[in-house]
């Protein structure tokens, strides 16, 4: 009987795990099956660039993972029953079944963020999915010249959609409005070089400001002031899917699944989370950040952290840490910003043309590093689910 390995999501961390995880177990012992709502992969770090109207390039999951024994379920999740070890999925037409697991690794991520504001949902877009992007792209299209746009959100994520946006529509009214100063996570260099880059191309920066209200034409702030907004972009963060918390898994009040150093849920150790959906602690005790700088490495542990289970290898030990925050500030400008392995800004930063095809290549070599998912890993082993593994398999928990 095999050993069967569900994984929800396929987005970078989801289709790393389940690409990994074909590589280090072999099919005649072991069936994986990739659950996701949408048959492409999205590549999330390029939406703000979708949003302005470049047009991505296509990634079908089915042929991304073509003969590599993964099986593809087009599907959305609907309910996990971690006490059964079953998942509920619906697919397009609305038909309702069952997914039974002996191990899953849980891989939703996350969506925007709307802290609670009033009228974010009703009024501001979000880039956070490709839906959102997509939402952004039309309500931008139609904007005459001069009409005014605000980015919430100094994070990366809000750097790049104002730098885009304003590089794409030098004829819109750019601003960017962030809680504290802008680049307050940056070096000294990190930070002159945003200022140059979005005062160049024209964005109106608010900093120390908190959005306390969006209308349909404005925001509103904790100081009373009215910033004019055609169109206000979201970019205050991500929220974990809801989906965790609403199981019996042990979540944290921001939703994440609490997970142990192997990714393995802390509360139900037939389950492993990644990405977003983890709460994983890095250097320092700290919480990885919500990102695909941490995402991926918590999924290539995990689907080490099972294979080793499974077939009595060594655990994985290799701690998770940070080297660069990579930022795009338009096509022809980026920034990249050296951190030490906590996260934390070091002196050093990459800035300009060269910042930028750094910033590319990075994205670039997230999106093969998917779409070759079995690539450059040892070959997978045959006959070697130790014997405790296979009984696990009846009673559905991993030895």
């Amino acid at each position: 009987m095999k050993h069967r390995i569900v994984v929800l999501g396929a987005g970078y961390t989801g289709a790393a795990a389940a690409g990994r995880l074909a590589r280090r177990l072999h099919r005649d012992e072991v069936a994986v099956t990739l659950v996701n709502a949408d048959p492409d992969f999205v590549e999330r770090v390029r939406l703000h660039q979708l949003a302005v109207g470049q047009d991505l390039r296509p990634r079908p999951l089915e042929k991304m993972f073509a003969d590599t024994g993964v099986e593809l379920t087009t599907a959305k999740v609907t309910g996990v029953d971690a006490d059964r070890r079953v998942v509920t999925v619906a697919d397009a037409t609305g038909a309702v079944r069952e997914l039974e697991y002996d191990t899953l690794v849980y891989a939703l991520g996350s969506g925007w963020n709307d802290q609670g504001v009033p009228g974010a949902v009703e009024h501001a877009c979000e880039i956070a999915s490709r839906a959102g992007a997509l939402r952004l792209r039309e309500r931008l299209a139609g904007l005459a010249d001069g009409q005014p746009v605000l980015v919430v959100g100094g994070g990366l994520t809000g750097l790049e959609a104002a730098a885009e946006i304003a590089e794409t529509r030098p004829d819109l009214a750019v601003a960017l409005a962030t809680h504290g100063g802008l680049g307050d996570d940056l070096s000294e260099k990190g930070r002159g070089h945003l200022r140059k880059v979005l005062g160049g191309l024209g964005v109106t920066v608010h900093e120390h400001t908190a959005v306390t209200a969006v209308g349909a034409d404005r925001v509103t702030t904790a100081g009373g002031e009215a910033i004019p907004a055609a169109v206000t972009v979201w970019a205050t963060g991500f929220a974990a899917h809801p989906l965790a918390r609403a199981s019996a898994l042990e979540t944290t009040g921001t939703g994440q699944i609490v997970v142990d150093a192997t990714m393995r849920s802390v509360s139900h150790p037939e389950v492993y989370a990644v990405g977003d959906a983890a709460l994983a602690m890095g250097p320092g005790e700290k919480p990885l950040r919500m990102s695909c700088a941490s995402g991926v490495p918590t999924a290539w542990q995990a689907a080490d952290a099972i294979a080793a289970r499974l077939t009595g290898g060594k655990l994985p030990r290799i701690p998770i840490r940070y080297f660069n925050q990579c930022a795009s500030l338009g096509r022809r400008e980026g920034l990249i910003q050296y951190v030490t392995a906590d996260d934390r800004a070091t002196g050093a930063a990459l800035t300009g043309r060269l910042a930028a095809v750094y910033k590319e290549l990075v994205c670039r070599g997230a999106a093969w590093g998917v779409a070759n998912p079995t690539l450059g890993l040892p070959v997978r082993r045959r006959h070697v689910l130790r014997e405790a593994a296979r009984a696990g398999s009846a009673t559905g928990a991993p030895a």
